[in-house]
């Protein structure tokens, strides 16, 4: 998709992918980011020949290092510019994508970078990866789904001890406390990712869609909720 700016779009065999492309800011999610990423996002959803979805970053540095401070400065408060960042809902139509999605993170995985890996059905990390949420530190919150989405998949403690802290965490430690689903040399990293994600997005797709919704909404309802919840949704592939 042409006219990109902050990031880019492609189309793989099936796979849609988003590179984030701020290499000199170390990805640095900003305004423009924001409104390229809905677009890609909107084009991958709607597009019957995508599959799936991956999210990279461009450049050595890493994946992303959180928020762009510089644009913050820039605005009249950081409560305004966090207003202006986050008033249209991409974490929640990220969430909701009908199709498979994994980040690609290898390097500086901070704030917002490590809420758009935890947003995602899955994640791949090469083993230079490093993970951590300063939000705190700076008088912020996590903002982009952080302390909904990581204790949902690393527990309740070690949520809290991420953002509280803002303690940064390697590879090897985010895939013993179950963040991170495959460790591997960054050399493999985006090749290994392309992979997996198309044997994932390889099955049928009302199929993947389906559970996708049954395992995020019954994860906020007791065990027979969820269970007549997954009885529902798999009388409709009957």
């Amino acid at each position: 998709m042409s006219g990109f700016l902050a990031l880019r779009y492609e189309k793989r065999d099936g796979a849609a992918v988003i590179t984030l492309n701020r290499p000199d800011a170390v990805n640095a999610f900003n305004l423009r980011m924001r409104d390229e990423f809905w677009e890609a996002l909107t084009a991958a959803r709607d597009d019957p020949d995508v599959r799936g979805l991956l999210v990279a970053g461009a450049g050595e540095r890493g994946f992303c290092a959180g928020a762009d401070l510089a644009e913050f400065g820039s605005s009249p408060s950081q409560a305004a510019a966090r207003y202006a960042r986050w008033a249209r809902d991409l974490w929640g139509a990220l969430l909701d994508l009908p199709k498979p999605t994994m980040a690609a993170a290898h390097g500086v995985c901070f704030g917002s970078g490590l809420e758009i890996a935890a947003l995602c059905d899955l994640r791949i990390v090469s083993s230079d990866a490093v993970f951590a949420l300063p939000e705190a530190s700076l008088g912020l919150i996590p903002a982009a789904g952080g302390t909904q989405t990581l204790p949902r998949i690393i527990g309740l403690p070690r949520a809290m001890e991420a953002a509280l802290t803002g303690r940064r965490v390697s590879a090897q430690e985010a895939h013993r406390a179950g963040f991170a689903d495959w460790v591997v040399p960054r050399e493999r990293l985006l090749r290994e990712a392309e992979e997996r994600l198309r044997a994932v997005a390889s099955a049928p797709p009302d199929a993947l869609a389906l559970v996708k919704r049954a395992v995020n909404e019954g994860a906020d309802m007791t065990l027979g909720e969820g269970l007549r919840l997954e009885r529902r949704l798999a009388a409709r592939l009957g």
